[in-house]
Formats: C-alpha cells, sequence, structure tokens
C-alpha cells in the first residue's frame, strides 16, 4: 500500500473528513438563514425595542457565511493538518515511516496534498450550500465572482496547509504546531496595518468572495494571489529539508 493511499485512508476511516465537511456545509446553510431573518431574531430577542436593519441582500448572505467558516472552519483546518503533517509524532511511528523512506519530501507530499485537497472541497461544499440558500432566500449571485472567489480561499487554504507543514518541521507536538501556525497567520493582520504591504499579504485572500460579489475587481487580489502560491511553493521544500535534518 503506497503512501497516497495510507494518506486518503487516513482521513477516512478517522472521519477527519467529516470534522471538516460538516463545520463549513453547517455555516454554509446557516450563515444564508441568518441573514434573511436576523430582523425577526433580533426582534424576538429585544422584547419591546424596535429594531430597523437595511433589507438583506445575496452579499450579505455570503457575508454570514464566511464570518464564521472562516473563524471556525480555519481552526478545524489547523487541526487536522496538524495531526497529519506532524508525523514525527509519536516516535515509534516516526521511526517506521522514516525507515522505509528515503527523506523527508515522500512523506511529506502526500499527507500536505490529501489535507489541502479535504480542506479546499469542503470549503466548496459548504460555499455551494451556502451559494444555493442565498439564491433561494435572498436572489441570485454572479457566478463568474463565486467561482474565482472560491478559488482564491482555496489557494489561501493550500497556503494555511503549507504554513503548518513548516510548523511541523520546527516543533513536534501537534499541540505546538497548532499554536506556531496560528501564531503565523496572525502576523498578516498586524502587516496589514502598512497601505503599502496590505495588497500583497496572502490574508487579503479570505475577503475576496464578499468582496467579488458585491462588484470588486479581479486584478485587486492578483498580487495577494501570486504571493501566496510562491509563498505555498518556497513553505513546502524549506518543510521538507528540515525535517530531512531532524533526527527522530
Amino acid at each position: 500500500m503506497n503512501l497516497w493511499r495510507v494518506e486518503w485512508l487516513r482521513l477516512w476511516r478517522t472521519r477527519r473528513w467529516l470534522a471538516l465537511a460538516g463545520v463549513f456545509l453547517f455555516f454554509g446553510l446557516l450563515g444564508p438563514i441568518t441573514a434573511a431573518y436576523m430582523d425577526v431574531l433580533l426582534g424576538r430577542l429585544a422584547g419591546d425595542v424596535q429594531i430597523i436593519l437595511p433589507p438583506p441582500t445575496p452579499v450579505s448572505g455570503l457575508e454570514q457565511y464566511m464570518g464564521n467558516a472562516m473563524q471556525v472552519g480555519l481552526l478545524v483546518v489547523l487541526a487536522i493538518a496538524a495531526g497529519a503533517l506532524a508525523f514525527d509524532t509519536p516516535p515509534e511511528r516516526a521511526t517506521f515511516y522514516r525507515s522505509r523512506v528515503s527523506g523527508a519530501w515522500p512523506l511529506l507530499v502526500p499527507r500536505y496534498t490529501v489535507t489541502a485537497a479535504a480542506a479546499c472541497g469542503a470549503f466548496i461544499l459548504g460555499t455551494a450550500g451556502a451559494w444555493y440558500e442565498t439564491v433561494i432566500l435572498l436572489g441570485p449571485l454572479p457566478v463568474g465572482a463565486m467561482i474565482l472567489g472560491t478559488l482564491l480561499i482555496c489557494l489561501y487554504l493550500a497556503f494555511t496547509v503549507a504554513v503548518v507543514a513548516l510548523s511541523a518541521a520546527v516543533l513536534r507536538g501537534v499541540l505546538g504546531v497548532i499554536a506556531l501556525s496560528a501564531a503565523i497567520l496572525l502576523t498578516f493582520p498586524l502587516l496589514g496595518l502598512v497601505p503599502e504591504l496590505r495588497p500583497w499579504l496572502p490574508g487579503q485572500l479570505l475577503g475576496a468572495l464578499t468582496s467579488l460579489v458585491a462588484g470588486a475587481e479581479p486584478a485587486s487580489y492578483m498580487r495577494a494571489a501570486v504571493v501566496t502560491a510562491l509563498a505555498t511553493a518556497a513553505l513546502l521544500p524549506a518543510a521538507a529539508f528540515l525535517l530531512g535534518r531532524r533526527e527522530v
């Protein structure tokens, strides 16, 4: 049994795919409903206080989805990626794998690819659910903007898993890998405080879906997309190099 099949079976039999798909699909179906009936929900909670909200739009349905999915969903992606990529923990399993392949690259690539594909697939599933609910409840969405925005966020998810791979090359424990990965990703909002850097940062892609649907120009995200793709391509060899030098 080759390592690619092992990783697909690990993802399937441990139900990790279910955690990923469940989180994104849940928020994908819930977000547009929340946007459509927010005035009713707030009215019930407020009692006698009258709350007036602007009429919900298709964009607001997506905003509700993205606001939740990109918080909870990213945490789930970090946890599952750390569990897959921290393959030097425990040492017994690390010795088993390392004694059967030459170098870290053959171990890293299947785990990275399967995890990134699962994260992107789960996000696409959630987005499809949000798209369907939004069209039913709030109105149509532009097809081209939806597809491009979804692809850009999938690129960010692939970058996120690559960050986890690098963190796993620095630390061994799953919790430590999650914490380091989160710390790295949280530096980008801080760098975004510099206006000159903001258009180039990978974190800009997180707002691509809602912004493009609202009418933003696709070109405004191209710099961030190029940087994210190049960073992902650089992080993986760096992680393999560090893992290859580390003793079990």
